[in-house]
């Protein structure tokens, strides 16, 4: 039987394009988020099912951020892998971070800290200044400025202090006090506040007053939408902040609010942290535990330290071991030191 010639002409063209017929493609193996593990001295990865997906063989290693993840073998250099455990960029540096961004800040050699991009090619960054990520902030001396991803120097060394963009703002520091200016330096929010945070969810903390003063949230026009009547408050996240009150520097009670400034869960004596994925870590005296944001307890307090859920899962320390819980507190790996 004959093909049909429109068939035949699709054929060649094919044929002409790419030297061979196309053949069926095996979809890509993603073996989802890894987090890092430690046993016997040893470092590997685990996938979220507590699965070893890459061996225990590090001396070191620090999580995935964008794909690749620094380690180090034995007495040799930092490297980067990625999530098959390939060596993708080369042992080399005597520290190396997570990845921000597109670009990493590693030292080589002495001490002197540079920039990288994923193909291990350094930013051309003059010594004034250091980069972390696009639009990071660098220094020269006390001053600082703002550069771009290739080093360019983008927002002069004009402020004491900086901090990160964050949803488009950064709070910088003049004469003592913070603002927020944008991408193009400008300030948009006046130098006021004592003490200033990024943006989430639409408002950051501040802090206002004389003295220790007090804590509240700001919109990105600079209005006081939450009034600073907190001796602390942390950032937002998924809508909610922790907020709290002392007495005789002691947490006297602590509560989640929601962005109208009303408190949502009853005040407790605990400490507690930011939500993430739906829960929150709290102190209850004893030991860590989690809660949802109606303050209900989903996995009793039982940790000696429990960090915030990523991707599903926690890190989790009890007697000096660290493992992973999910979110119904079961371990998908036992701690181990």
């Amino acid at each position: 039987m004959s093909l049909p010639p429109r068939f035949v002409t699709l054929s060649v063209l094919l044929l002409l394009a790419f030297g061979q017929a196309p053949a069926p493609q095996s979809p890509a193996i993603d073996p989802g988020p890894l987090f890092p593990v430690k046993k016997d001295g040893k470092y590997g990865y685990i996938d979220k099912t507590g699965k070893l997906v890459i061996p225990l063989q590090y001396e070191r290693a620090h999580g995935f951020s964008e794909g690749l993840a620094p380690a180090k073998k034995g007495n040799s250099w930092w490297g980067y892998i990625d999530a098959t455990g390939k060596v993708v960029i080369r042992p080399e540096f005597t520290y190396a971070s997570q990845f921000s961004e597109g670009l990493a800040v590693v030292a080589i050699g002495g001490g002197r800290e540079s920039s990288i991009d994923k193909h291990s090619v350094q930013v051309p960054v003059s010594a004034e200044l250091k980069s972390t990520s696009e639009l990071a902030f660098g220094y020269g001396g006390r001053r600082f400025g703002f550069i771009d991803k290739t080093g360019k120097k983008v927002i002069s060394l004009d402020f004491n202090s900086a901090q990160r963009f964050s949803e488009g703002l950064a709070a910088v520091a003049v004469k003592g006090e913070f603002g927020y200016i944008d991408k193009t330096g400008k300030m948009v929010i006046r130098p006021q506040f004592k003490q200033a945070d990024d943006f989430f969810d639409g408002l950051a903390r501040v802090r206002v007053g004389e003295g220790k003063g007090k804590w509240g949230f700001i919109d990105k026009t600079g209005k006081m939408v939450i009034k600073p009547t907190y001796d602390f408050a942390h950032g937002f996240t998924n809508g909610l902040a922790v907020v709290e009150m002392f007495e005789k520097q002691k947490i006297q009670w602590t509560g989640y609010i929601d962005k109208t400034g009303q408190i949502v869960t009853p005040p407790q004596g605990f400490v507690a942290s930011r939500f993430s994925e739906g829960l929150a870590p709290i102190w209850t005296g004893d030991k860590w535990g989690y809660v949802d944001p109606s303050g209900k307890t989903v996995i009793p307090p039982q940790f000696d330290v429990a960090r915030n859920f990523s991707d599903g899962l926690a890190s989790v320390s009890v007697g000096g071991k660290w493992g992973y819980i999910d979110k119904t507190g079961k371990y998908v790996w036992p701690p181990t030191k």
